[in-house]
């Protein structure tokens, strides 16, 4: 059997030097995905029908609705099932690679001491009408995340946590209270986009309040970001779900130390 044969058999052609992958359900390569949306339409079969006809505008066919749940007056949550014909190239997927060295708590702590000679100061919050912490916190708070001890852990930082459903205005002011080395934000909440909007509001009230030698490292995190947005965003690095404290600190040093921005 040939090299194509074999990568096709795994989900994996080779087509015009391309590697390409589709997706799997039942057997490798069969194209079967799952979805799942809310329609502001009542459970009947009229209902199922609408599902079915968008999934196949979707390009998703067959589909067939294997769940359907009314969602109180009016709206309905369907999952469809069913296949895709599309294939996706690897070698064309767009993502941010982390560009920085991993350090440990002491290796980070050791730089920041020889070489910023004072402490790193971090102020992080959630903005808008954000109130969950649980991001934020996970970053910042001693106690950390999946047995990672977050910033606070670090003695060569400084971090001041403001919480919840803090405006722009009071975090520019804490930022320069503090004299914050890097500003760390948590958007959760993304109806309408909402966590995009006030990113682009931080940024543009940190450009604005501050001249650019003298402005703190904007950093955004959620689960709904693009990380490929932070030129769009105003922003200097964006952090997607899945983040650790110590990818957070090691970007630190990396950007404010390693490529000399941070103020003595």
């Amino acid at each position: 059997m040939d090299s194509g044969a074999v990568a096709a058999g795994k989900g994996v052609e080779a087509a015009a030097g391309k590697r390409v992958v589709r997706p799997y359900g039942d057997t490798t390569g069969d194209g079967m995905v799952q979805v799942s949306f809310t329609l502001p339409v009542s459970h009947d079969k009229r209902a199922e029908g609408a599902a079915v006809q968008l999934a196949n505008r979707m390009g998703i066919d067959p589909a067939m609705v294997v769940h359907a749940k009314p969602m109180g007056d009016g709206f309905t949550f369907f999952v469809v099932y069913g296949r895709v014909n599309h294939l996706v190239d690897l070698s064309a997927v767009q993502v941010v690679e982390r560009d920085f060295p991993l350090l440990g708590a002491k290796e980070v702590n050791a730089v920041v001491k020889r070489r910023l000679r004072r402490k790193l100061s971090v102020v992080g919050a959630c903005i808008g009408t954000d109130a969950h912490t649980v991001g934020i916190d996970a970053i910042l708070n001693v106690k950390g995340i999946a047995g990672e001890k977050g910033l606070e852990y670090y003695r060569e930082l400084k971090v001041t946590n403001l919480g919840a459903q803090v405006s722009v205005p009071e975090l520019v002011e804490a930022a320069r209270v503090e004299r914050a080395d890097a500003v760390l934000v948590s958007q959760v909440v993304t109806q309408r986009d909402a966590h995009l909007h006030n990113t682009r509001e931080m940024s543009a009230a940190f450009r604005e309040a501050m001249p650019a030698g003298r402005r703190p490292l904007l950093i955004v995190g959620g689960p709904r970001f693009d990380e490929t947005m932070t030129a769009e965003l105003g922003v200097d690095r964006i952090f997607g779900r899945g983040t650790t404290p110590g990818e957070v600190a090691s970007y630190l040093v990396h950007a404010l130390i390693t490529g000399g921005r941070a103020r003595v």
